[in-house]
């Protein structure tokens, strides 16, 4: 059954303003795993921003805010995304569904939860 839906799109050059204001803005929103991963590309704040429209989208699907760093999007060897979730039996998620995208501008994500009430 489905628990939940979210979706949410984020302007690329605020991620990169924050970014850049606030050093300790990355490791409040993102993990290790995720930091190290987008800092590698040569576009790193599309990355970023498109994980953390990612967790924005979580957020909206469980009905609310957990810590940011409780929920990791991370890439298979195929490139398909990919949620981790701290304590994901706490919310009775069996499955947790996400797509991204990202332009020069913007980044969007999708996350469909399945599990049982």
């Amino acid at each position: 059954m489905v628990l939940g839906t979210g979706i949410d799109i984020i302007e690329v050059a605020r991620v990169k303003t924050i970014a850049e204001k606030n050093p300790r803005f990355l490791e409040k929103i993102f993990t290790a795993g995720e930091i190290d991963y987008c800092l590698k590309k040569r576009n790193k704040y599309q990355h970023l921003a498109a994980r953390f429209a990612a967790k924005e989208a979580f957020f909206k699907a469980i009905g609310r805010r957990i810590n940011w760093t409780d929920v990791e999007l991370y890439n298979l060897s195929s490139g398909k995304p990919e949620l981790k979730i701290r304590n994901r039996e706490r919310f009775r998620i069996e499955n947790a569904h996400v797509s991204i995208s990202h332009l020069k501008d913007y980044a969007v994500a999708a996350v469909i939860l399945e599990g049982k009430l």
